[in-house]
């Protein structure tokens, strides 16, 4: 069994950000996924960061892909991965209006500007360029750049798509998969419905025993959405990633 870096998106703790940091680092966690900051902000997030000893292993980066000058986007972020160390860049991307030839031109022309900082660009489980694993294969083989590949949601595999089976869509692009959102659901059609780890229907123990398989030991970051309609306090958040760091290590993963 490989260790993959185990990692927490700060965003599972909405609205309460603030907690994260310190809770996370009291939990033994050492990684986090964050949003790129500003660059008068690098070197704030940088003091915070080392402060409860934490590293980004993933930043969620901005890369629109109607605009030409998409690549020079992903360019000028790249200084603030370096400053903080972080090596994948993981994004919400969709072609919409923009013809599929253009938008995987310009995806190229984007993963061209990240390896040159030593960067992989992961593209998350969103529509309409990595729904399900038909489409992400579809977009990886024609963009075909080493530093362009899929960070793999195992809940929006579930949410974007109907009667599917998230283990057998992993398996088909395991291959591809950069980075992970340890996330998990009840499974329903674009149901709001996002609990602790162990609470749903994914079976994590076999997305690990696939990742393995193919020698993953990138960032698998926990990401707890929360339920719809429900309000969220500070002991419910912090609750529930604290029972999922649990629910991992129950696993072996940490």
């Amino acid at each position: 069994m490989s260790k993959s870096i185990i990692a927490c998106r700060i965003s599972s703790y909405a609205p309460f950000e603030a907690l994260a940091y310190e809770h996370l680092a009291s939990l033994g966690l050492r990684f986090v996924e964050i949003h790129v900051p500003a660059g008068d902000q690098v070197h704030a997030t940088r003091d915070a960061l080392s402060a409860y000893g934490l590293t980004a292993s993933t930043m969620q980066g901005q890369l629109d892909l109607a605009r030409p000058d998409a690549a020079a986007q992903v360019a000028a972020q790249m200084p603030a991965l370096e400053a903080l160390g972080t090596k994948i860049m993981m994004v919400s991307v969709k072609a919409g209006q923009t013809p599929l030839n253009v938008v995987y031109d310009r995806l190229r022309s984007a993963g061209d500007e990240a390896a040159r900082w030593g960067v992989t660009i992961a593209v998350e489980t969103h529509p309409d360029l990595a729904t399900n694993a038909q489409t992400a294969l579809a977009t990886m083989r024609a963009v075909n750049h080493p530093s362009v590949r899929i960070n793999f949601d195992t809940a929006n595999i579930y949410f974007y798509n109907r009667d599917v089976d998230g283990l057998a869509e992993l398996r088909q692009v395991a291959d591809y998969v950069a980075s992970v959102h340890l996330k998990d659901t009840d499974g329903g059609y674009r149901h709001w419905h996002f609990p602790a780890l162990g609470r749903g229907v994914v079976r994590f123990s076999e997305v690990f025993r696939i990742l393995d398989s193919v020698g993953f030991a990138g960032p698998c970051t926990l990401e707890i959405e929360g339920l719809e309609g429900e309000a969220r306090t500070e002991r419910l958040v912090c609750d529930r990633v604290a029972e999922s760091v649990g629910y991992l290590r129950g696993l072996g993963r940490i």
